[in-house]
């Protein structure tokens, strides 16, 4: 099974390169990482990591995890599963193998949960954890799922998301996957990740604007697929 890792990055020149250190490599053919239009070094440090580099200028989560679609797209032999993660070490690369084995014994999707127990203090705000438990509990009043979070740590099968038109290019896009994964009748599952703080400041939670911007738009991305 050939596995990609998709990493969109915005001046993670301080954290890129430890999240490629600690990919098993053994698992991986490709782990591309998605500059969106980064001011520091974080694509000189991605390369000397060994990452493929792509550059996406147009701003926004979703841009970037689209562009690194596209490129999967465009390979003579597609991957089988597509793992995104984010690029700033609060994810634990390593547990990698606990999304893949899910996958392997029939899952569609797989969403990394950042359960209370597993997740360092302070690796997430209280507005963020506000946040994510509301949009789940409004998806599971809405379309009948319990999703447990918006974690993007995740793994899908790559034919599964192509069939999925994804189109959201900013904060949505996590949300999304998830709607249009219920609404297409995938096979999804759920497991515990380890979360710890990040390296350096978020750019949403890190800030009122980033967060009221993000649950805006990830509330009404719910009910827009309702």
């Amino acid at each position: 099974m050939q596995v990609d890792v998709i990493i969109p990055a915005f001046n993670e020149q301080n954290s890129i390169g430890s999240v490629i250190t600690a990919i098993p490599k053994d698992l991986v053919r490709d782990i591309v990482v998605v500059d969106n239009n980064s001011s520091d070094e974080t694509s000189i440090n991605a390369k000397n990591a060994g990452a493929t580099v792509l550059s996406e200028t147009s701003q926004g989560y979703g841009y970037a995890c689209l562009k690194g679609i596209s490129h999967a797209k465009q390979k003579e032999q597609q991957p089988d599963v597509v793992v995104f993660m984010d690029a700033d070490y609060s994810d634990f690369p390593e547990e990698i193998t606990l999304l893949l084995n899910k996958i392997w014994n029939g899952a569609d999707m797989v969403i990394g949960n950042r359960v209370k127990k597993k997740r360092e203090k302070g690796s997430m705000t209280i507005p963020q954890a506000f946040g994510n438990w509301l949009a789940c509990w409004l998806m599971r009043i809405l379309y009948g799922y319990r999703y447990h979070d918006l974690g993007p740590f995740r793994a899908i099968k790559f034919e599964k998301l192509l069939a999925m038109d994804m189109q959201d290019q900013t904060y949505g896009w996590t949300v999304e996957m998830q709607l249009k994964a219920l609404k297409n009748k995938l096979k999804i599952e759920q497991v515990d990740v380890s979360y710890r703080k990040r390296i350096g400041k978020s750019k949403i939670s890190g800030t009122i604007k980033g967060t009221v911007l993000a649950g805006y738009k990830i509330i009404t991305t719910i009910f827009k697929y309702k």
